[in-house]
């Protein structure tokens, strides 16, 4: 259920987010035609405002997952013009906590035809508050999952497709009711890819690893913010194919993802990662991703748009 009083992007306005309801016959509804981005915005106390983190990536990637999918996104909203709505949305619905940005491109027509070309396309987003998706200091189970990663010749690893995500939630399921905290999916030749909707990075011998990018996975922006960390900590790293094997002999582990944010991983299939705890290199690169996101630092800067108080309507 949304927050009373709350304020949704539909049809190109900001209507009370009760109203912004989208018909059975919607191709979208029907099909998953559509394409989606999640963005975190960290409140903070002592600048009593919102930073939304690294929306322009955010936004081109969603115009790319609009083009990769043949979605005929109008070109008039790029992502300049998404920023400016995630923005404005974000300040109407005035959030004193951190929050979330869900912006979607989708097929609006009503049709069952099975196609992409001549069916209206429309933009729609909404926000909600967001704490910690999971306890980011309590070590995760997880286990490899039989399920596999959806191969990017069969739908584009590269884009956030709506219809592709039944494929992490059967996984992600599959886990809990086996009473792990979440799935590590592989490939068609099984490599390690990802976990069910997050990026993965293990430590061997104080070089931080993680899949490639042909090994069918998001290329994941809080993915790209851990390797700058990285970097910038002087932790050498390799983007690489990674076995299976090389995750029941890593030292450490851990997810990364605007949900989970930077979570270390105890145990997979039952055996300890290392000795069971988050390691060093980990909790160096959680704690400097949780300075930066929470403004608590002037690394990365850049990275943190703030929410500024609207003084009046300036988009329709």
């Amino acid at each position: 259920m949304s927050e009373p009083g709350a304020i949704a992007y539909f049809r190109g306005a900001f209507v009370p987010r009760a109203e912004a309801q989208v018909p059975i016959d919607t191709h979208a509804f029907n099909y998953g035609t559509g394409c989606f981005e999640g963005i975190r915005a960290y409140w903070s106390e002592p600048q009593q405002r919102l930073h939304v983190i690294r929306l322009r990536e955010h936004m081109e990637r969603l115009v790319r997952s609009a083009r990769i999918l043949r979605l005929g996104l109008d070109p008039a909203l790029d992502a300049e013009r998404l920023s400016a709505i995630g923005l404005e949305l974000l300040a109407r619905n005035d959030h004193r906590q951190d929050a979330y940005l869900r912006p979607i491109v989708y097929k609006a027509g009503a049709t069952i035809k099975v196609t992409l070309g001549g069916i209206a396309t429309d933009v729609c987003a909404f926000t909600q508050p967001l704490g910690e998706y999971l306890d980011i200091r309590r070590g995760l189970q997880l286990m490899i999952s039989a399920w596999r990663r959806i191969d990017d010749n069969a739908i584009p690893a590269r884009a956030k497709p709506i219809g592709a995500y039944i494929n992490a939630a059967i996984a992600s399921d599959e886990a809990r009711e086996r009473g792990f905290d979440e799935a590590i999916m592989l490939t068609g030749d099984g490599h390690v890819a990802e976990a069910s909707s997050a990026n993965l990075f293990l430590v061997a011998g104080g070089t931080l690893v993680t899949p490639e990018a042909t090994d069918d996975l998001l290329v994941g922006i809080t993915r790209d913010s851990v390797l700058q960390i990285a970097r910038r900590e002087g932790i050498p790293v390799e983007v690489r194919r990674v076995d299976r094997s090389e995750l029941l002999c890593a030292d450490e582990c851990f997810l990364c993802g605007t949900g989970v944010q930077v979570a270390p991983v105890a145990g997979i299939d039952g055996r300890p990662v290392g000795d069971g705890r988050m390691g060093p290199i980990t909790d160096r690169i959680q704690t400097a991703y949780l300075r930066i996101v929470h403004a608590e630092t002037d690394d990365f800067a850049a990275w943190r748009t703030p929410v500024l108080p609207l003084a009046a309507p300036v988009s329709r």
